[in-house]
């Protein structure tokens, strides 16, 4: 999964005071490292570090009392339905991959079939990367100020996400937080697959190794989003526990 276009995020810092709250500042560090890395080209590994995001958030929630977390807990029914949302794409792209492959070694080429699963595919990502930038929260108080940052660097990625399975035709959310504006179509094993369809001679052998690749990034996309959606189902009921107690 690679990407000419370097995006970095250049988010507020939390200037949290470390003696008082070291897991707080655990957090942050975690937090800057997701800021530094480069969304279009890491994909897998910034899920693998959303992951670690949220079991240092864990930790920091087991530490505070639930005062003013109503505000957040909206954000992770949010959070969960964008994941799922994207493991459902995932899903989709991912069998109508399958079933192009099928069609070649049976020589029968469905490439039509291929092409309107990703229309409709494609106006699902839309539709969520629209609801993305919708989407904020205004917190003063130190633990929801935390999680609103979590919850915005966890939108990001997922933006990065969305933006890798379809080039995005506007600005996104990952340009409001970076200096850099995403302009350019991201050139990958999505887009490749694209073009190669879309030409007008289409040769089969030309279509099957970014096809290839191309599953085996759908698979390794739709495994870490499997990690963060159970690590944003425990982080809900850590939220819901501690407003309950």
């Amino acid at each position: 999964m690679s990407s000419s276009n370097k995006v970095t995020f250049h988010t507020r810092s939390i200037s949290l005071p470390t003696r008082s709250h070291p897991l707080a500042a655990a957090v942050e560090e975690q937090l800057c490292k997701l800021r530094s890395s480069d969304l279009t080209s890491s994909i897998s590994n910034n899920l693998v570090a959303l992951k670690e995001l949220y079991a240092c958030v864990e930790d920091f929630l087991s530490s505070k009392e639930g005062k003013c977390l109503d505000a957040v807990l909206d954000g992770s029914v949010m959070l969960l339905d964008v994941c799922g949302t994207i493991k459902d794409v995932l899903s989709q792209m991912k069998q109508s991959a399958q079933d192009l492959q099928s069609s070649i070694r049976r020589r029968s080429n469905e490439f039509d079939a291929y092409m309107t699963s990703r229309k409709k595919v494609c106006k699902v990502i839309q539709k969520c990367l629209s609801a993305l930038k919708k989407n904020t929260n205004k917190n003063n108080d130190l633990v929801t100020d935390i999680l609103t940052e979590v919850e915005a660097t966890t939108l990001a990625v997922f933006e990065s996400v969305l933006s890798f399975l379809s080039a995005p035709k506007q600005r996104s959310l990952v340009s409001k937080l970076t200096t850099k504006s995403l302009t350019q179509q991201v050139v990958n094993e999505v887009t490749k697959v694209d073009v190669a369809l879309k030409s007008k001679v289409i040769e089969a052998k030309e279509v099957q190794k970014p096809l290839a690749a191309l599953e085996m990034n759908l698979q390794e996309l739709e495994d870490g989003l499997e990690s963060v959606f159970r690590c944003l189902i425990k982080n809900r009921v850590s939220l819901l526990n501690i407003l309950n107690q």
